[in-house]
């Protein structure tokens, strides 16, 4: 018992929580934290637990209120979960509110029997509660109503167990097939799908104009969100955290993240058709430039899907040991490249090549990137942006990952997309499309 004592007060910083059923037993009201009234009525009582989790032992102190309408001031140092209210005495609990600082209310139900209130959630963290209880009791004068007013404190946790998300991709103007994205301060568990809701639903994403979408979770810190389709051209998007002072976990409580609002420009679609060895160029679903263009010869194909500008380097070197191929084989080469937009981690670039002028257009003769002339690069470089969508169609490249080698996110089906979240249906994890071949 001294061992769970221990552990309970190391963590104790949290809220309320609901007690097991031996905790329910009537303790002595502590005399320095309760005002007894000079004049005694017939006594009324209420205690508050604070249990670490339902059908838990526990071990903290448990706290009975005389309703004299005085002030109780409740440090709560040792709870953890959900505010549990039981009447000791006659009587029914007619009416309870519980509301924070902000005038914020806490949504609970009163049980059958009217002997019980209980928070739906915990409490949040380092905040201030007001309750106020209503309490009918029948004498011989008939019913009587009580009411009483408990002022409650919950505990701030330690900097380093505040759980915070930092927004991604940053403020600015990106194009439609731009996810966003939530690093997390600490990890939760793809098992513990209620801290993974909690999670999710502290971090809302609004538009204008507005469309539906969800968080999928990448790993245990890492969550990316995506509309069913694309996102709106010129459309504003907010994402802020609403984290703080939440309970994730046992131990674990949201802390303060900074929001991120971000717009979209045109809908710029960039389409590779591999057989046909062109480029379409689409803006606002009308053609604007067809370009001949050269892909991955054997051994080197580029990938299918859909991928997204990553970024733009003016001038970049392409070496071919980079991808695997050693000095003084005969497919090493070691250039710099003009007008260079990155579409994958691994160096997949669109660019200009003007040493394969005379493939252009009808054979495939590169390492994996998408060469074209130098005016069609340049043209192409000054039209794309981050976040605007590059798809690569009727090739037999392997399909562009989800998530391990820039944003494929949009290789899932809206259904896959759905079960990475905790609001999704329950599946199995989505398996990576294969192991990456490098290309250039």
């Amino acid at each position: 018992m001294s061992e769970v004592s221990s552990r309970r007060n190391i963590m104790g910083w949290s809220a309320l929580s609901v007690a097991a059923g031996a905790a329910l037993a009537l303790n002595a009201a502590q005399p320095s934290a309760v005002h007894a009234r000079t004049t005694p009525v017939p006594t009324m009582l209420v205690s508050v637990d604070a249990c670490p989790v339902e059908d838990a032992l526990c071990t903290a102190r448990r706290r009975n209120l005389v309703l004299d309408g005085r002030t109780l001031d409740l440090d709560t140092r040792t709870a953890t979960g959900p505010l549990d209210l039981v009447l000791r005495t006659s009587g029914r609990l007619t009416d309870v509110t519980v509301t924070d600082h902000k005038g914020h209310r806490a949504a609970g139900t009163v049980s059958a029997d009217g002997n019980r209130w209980t928070s739906v959630a915990p409490l949040a963290a380092d905040a201030r509660y007001t309750v106020l209880m209503s309490v009918e009791r029948t004498d011989g004068r008939g019913p009587a109503h009580r009411r009483a007013r408990l002022d409650v404190r919950t505990q701030a946790g330690p900097a380093s167990e505040r759980l915070t998300a930092a927004f991604g991709p940053g403020g600015g103007t990106y194009g439609v097939g731009q996810p966003l994205t939530a690093e997390l301060s600490h990890p939760v568990a793809a098992t513990d799908r209620a801290g993974r809701r909690a999670v999710e639903r502290a971090l809302p994403v609004s538009s204008e104009p507005h469309v539906d979408g969800s968080w999928h979770w990448v790993g245990p810190t890492t969550l990316h969100y995506r509309p069913r389709h694309y996102w709106p051209a010129h459309a504003t998007i907010r994402v802020r955290s609403a984290l703080d002072r939440v309970r994730v976990t046992d131990r674990l409580y949201g802390g303060p993240s900074a929001p991120l609002t971000l717009t979209t420009g045109d809908r710029i679609e960039a389409v590779t058709d591999v057989g046909a060895h062109t480029m379409t160029v689409l803006r606002d679903g009308q053609v604007v430039r067809t370009i001949p263009v050269t892909t991955g010869k054997e051994g080197y194909r580029t990938r299918g899907g859909i991928k997204v500008v990553l970024g733009k380097e003016a001038t970049v070197r392409m070496r071919g040991d980079s991808i695997g191929i050693a000095r003084g084989n005969e497919d090493f080469f070691d250039l710099k490249v003009q007008w260079a937009t990155r579409v994958t981690w691994s160096g997949e670039y669109l660019h200009a090549a003007p040493w394969s002028l005379d493939a252009q257009g009808s054979e495939d003769v590169s390492h994996g990137c998408t060469g074209m002339s130098t005016e069609d690069a340049a043209w192409l470089f000054r039209t794309l942006r981050e976040g605007d969508v590059v798809r690569v169609v009727n090739g037999s490249g392997r399909q562009m990952t989800p998530f391990d080698n820039g944003y494929g996110d949009w290789n899932l089906s809206w259904s896959e997309w759905r079960r990475g979240s905790a609001f999704g249906p329950a599946a199995a994890g989505i398996a990576a499309a294969g192991a990456l071949l490098p290309a250039l």
